[in-house]
């Protein structure tokens, strides 16, 4: 097989991290399918008791995707800012699809990092998260702005939104990222070079939020842990 290039690698990534990769932005689907008037980011924010731009996250990827409809509209009497309501444009709930397309594009990620070699391919899948984690942080408006500890909670949210359930925290004088959960799945297991795309997401992130930072992941569900851990510092 032939190496597969970083503009191909960084589309897979996308597609897997999209739409229906995180069980939370599943749920928030669900939510907003059975609300009749639809709802709103400070609504989803309150009922999953997500962060307001994390829930906001969730729904602009669901509407990107097609998956809701977006209208603005202003509160009842047109006093206040308007607000954008998320609704879904039909009566069918479709899951599967994405879901296993998803398993299709990991199982194919998957095979053709292992045909590239641990050596290559690590440095390609560090290089591509790396490269993905700065265009999230640039997206976010949020470049240079914040101290280490709050670009690493800032780092925590966005890997959540992404599908990973992460939080950052104190482990004596050390802070880390904890992931209780990847989106990857068991592609991941299969084929551990896989995590050096979040551990170059952390990278990247840490790097446009704050600076260069060193990232080293010591503990891996594929290594046999029960989460992923990522140690960090300034």
């Amino acid at each position: 097989m032939t190496s597969l290039s970083p503009t191909d690698f960084s589309s897979a990534v996308t597609a897997i991290t999209s739409a229906f990769g995180d069980p939370t932005r599943r749920e928030i689907y669900l939510f907003a399918h059975g609300s009749e008037d639809g709802v709103t980011a400070s609504e989803v924010a309150e009922h999953f008791d997500l962060h307001a731009n994390v829930a906001r996250h969730h729904l602009d990827k669901l509407a990107a995707g097609g998956y809701l409809e977006v209208s603005t509209e202003r509160p009842a009497g047109g006093a206040g800012r308007p607000s954008k309501r998320y609704r879904t444009g039909t009566d069918e709930v479709s899951l599967d699809v994405p879901v296993r397309h998803d398993e299709v594009l990991l199982e194919l990620l998957g095979r053709a990092l292992a045909a590239l070699g641990p050596e290559r391919a690590t440095e390609l899948a560090e290089q591509v998260g790396e490269e993905y984690g700065r265009t999230m942080a640039e997206t976010a408006g949020q470049s240079g702005t914040r101290s280490f500890r709050a670009a690493l909670h800032t780092v925590a949210d966005a890997l959540t939104a992404h599908g990973f359930a992460a939080h950052a925290e104190k482990d004596g004088t050390d802070l880390r990222i904890v992931t209780e959960h990847c989106p990857f799945g068991e592609a991941a297991v299969e084929h551990p070079v896989i995590c050096a795309v979040d551990r170059g997401m952390v990278k990247g992130m840490l790097e446009t939020l704050y600076g260069e930072t060193s990232v080293e992941v010591t503990a891996s569900r594929p290594a046999g842990a029960a989460n992923c851990v990522t140690d960090v510092a300034d």
